[in-house]
């Protein structure tokens, strides 16, 4: 009777690890697809772009989802609109919980005429 308990117990455990981890794996993804539109579209150097407040906005919100992922980062901005162009970069700045300034690089992984893909780095 105790080794089914203990079987059940260690069964249980397992399964509750598990969805922890594909839990924060789905919470703390760094990719992002957004379309391009009237609201999210800004030009630089004759280029389609996603708003430079849509990247900081959408990075802010995605860099700490949970505690034990990453710190807490507020006033994220980023310096010019993400060229829609795979490969491009830019590297946009916010404050830790200390007021330390914070880096944080992104890049276009995939872009079409209607949609960006693009990451950050933690």
């Amino acid at each position: 009777m105790q080794r089914k308990f203990l079987v059940g117990v260690i069964g249980g455990v397992t399964a509750v690890v598990a969805l922890g981890g594909v839990g924060t794996y789905l919470l703390s993804g760094t990719e992002s697809t957004t379309g391009l539109d009237e609201y999210t579209m800004v030009t630089v150097d004759g280029h389609k772009a996603l708003s430079p407040d849509i990247v900081a906005g959408r990075t802010q919100s995605k860099y700490n989802p949970l505690p034990w992922v990453g710190e807490k980062v507020t006033g994220v901005t980023c310096p010019t609109g993400l060229k829609a162009v795979t490969g491009t970069k830019v590297t946009c700045t916010a404050k830790d919980d200390a007021g330390k300034s914070v880096s944080i690089p992104v890049s276009v992984v995939k872009a079409t005429d209607s949609s960006v893909t693009w990451k950050f780095e933690r």
